[in-house]
């Protein structure tokens, strides 16, 4: 039964084009192709991009937070109240303003005092501005080592200069030495992201994060599978060419490198819009969605394949919609950039904030008329 199975998912004209099969991809003449056994090497792969990544934070990014001077917030840490607890972890992190008043008859502590309790047991949980430095600095040393090492991969190749020669000869390409550890020190990362979204900072766009991840572990895997591995170089050199920029970017938004960072986000996005918007959907999807029609029959890898370019070209029009509101900010003043997909640390202020959103814009009422605060500046 499992074998009658077996046979009918990996069918050659489910993953092949017409008049071609499993049986292209068996070594001969000299010459490899991938296997599906190879994959297993990931799992060790990934397990030592764990444990570096360990190491690396402890030993190079934490003396480097030291040198750029990354300091984190003193936090106040909420005092120990069962109740609020209870609701905290149970009912709403962020409770509405008639709980509140219900929380404070509870407890016997003014509202100020539980808005002040949420916001402080909301700050302990958000990651420290050192942890966000640590994780940035290793996303930055691998994804800047990729790219290069991806470049140098590619460089030579002639399906760099004309992507159209992907399909020469598939699915008989013989497998280079360089394009194997490219694929699986590359997929490897990718999977040591999934062994790590537990500790790792938690977005806005964390949802999107892992479909993300998911989605490059699927094509980078379906690409090896099936011997479209011309075409999965250059995807991943793609997606690596700005992914580097971004970490650093955060790296001195961290330090607090205001015309660093903003010089190097501005970097960034032009290089992502380009790379991910241009080169992608118009070089790259085409290559391998329009040209292979010319070519051959289509099949159900075809679109599989193509599927999973289509929901990373959809993440990254996603993606280009934070960085353009992220530009927007800063370019008017010369603020820092901050992570449109980061949850900001509460302080004091946001408390009185709320409670002044009640208030008359214009001050207090005295007999039917607002009183003005003569503190204003006739400019404000």
């Amino acid at each position: 039964m499992l074998s009658r199975l077996s046979e009918l998912i990996w069918a050659d004209w489910i993953w092949f084009p017409e008049g071609y099969g499993w049986d292209d991809l068996k070594d001969h003449d000299g010459k490899v192709f991938p296997k599906t056994q190879d994959l297993w090497a990931v799992l060790p792969v990934a397990l030592c991009f764990v444990v570096i990544r360990q190491i690396f934070e402890r030993s190079i990014a934490l003396p480097l937070a030291s040198l750029l001077g990354v300091r984190d917030n003193h936090r106040v840490c909420a005092s120990p109240n069962p109740i609020l607890e209870s609701h905290f972890c149970s009912i709403s992190r962020h409770p509405t303003q008639s709980s509140i008043e219900i929380l404070s008859k509870q407890t016997g502590c003014s509202v100020r005092q539980v808005q002040r309790w949420f916001r402080r047991r909301r700050n302990q949980d958000r990651p420290s501005k050192l942890k966000k430095f640590q994780e940035a600095s290793w996303r930055f040393t691998f994804y800047l080592l990729a790219f290069f090492a991806g470049l140098g991969v590619l460089i030579d190749k002639p399906w760099f200069h004309d992507v159209k020669l992907v399909w020469e000869n598939f699915p008989k390409m013989p497998l280079l030495t360089s394009q194997y550890w490219y694929y699986m020190i590359e997929l490897g990362f990718y999977l040591s992201l999934i062994f790590s979204v537990a500790s790792d900072v938690k977005r806005k766009d964390f949802k999107e994060q892992i479909v993300h991840h998911v989605a490059t572990i699927l094509l980078i895997s379906f690409s090896w599978l099936v011997n479209y591995i011309r075409a999965g170089t250059l995807i991943m050199l793609v997606h690596d060419a700005s992914d580097y920029l971004m970490e650093s970017a955060k790296m001195f938004n961290y330090a607090g490198w205001k015309k660093t960072c903003n010089f190097i986000f501005t970097v960034f996005a032009i290089v992502f819009i380009i790379t991910r918007l241009i080169i992608f959907p118009f070089w790259i999807i085409h290559a391998t969605c329009v040209y292979p029609l010319t070519l051959y029959s289509t099949f159900f890898g075809f679109y599989f394949f193509n599927g999973l370019l289509v929901v990373l070209l959809i993440l990254h029009i996603f993606w280009t919609g934070l960085i353009l509101r992220m530009v927007v900010k800063f370019l008017p003043g010369n603020d820092i950039v901050e992570d449109e997909r980061s949850d900001k640390e509460e302080t004091e202020s946001d408390d009185e904030d709320r409670g002044q959103k009640k208030k008359p814009k214009n001050g207090h009422m005295q007999n039917g008329h607002y009183v003005l605060n003569n503190n204003h500046r006739k400019t404000d």
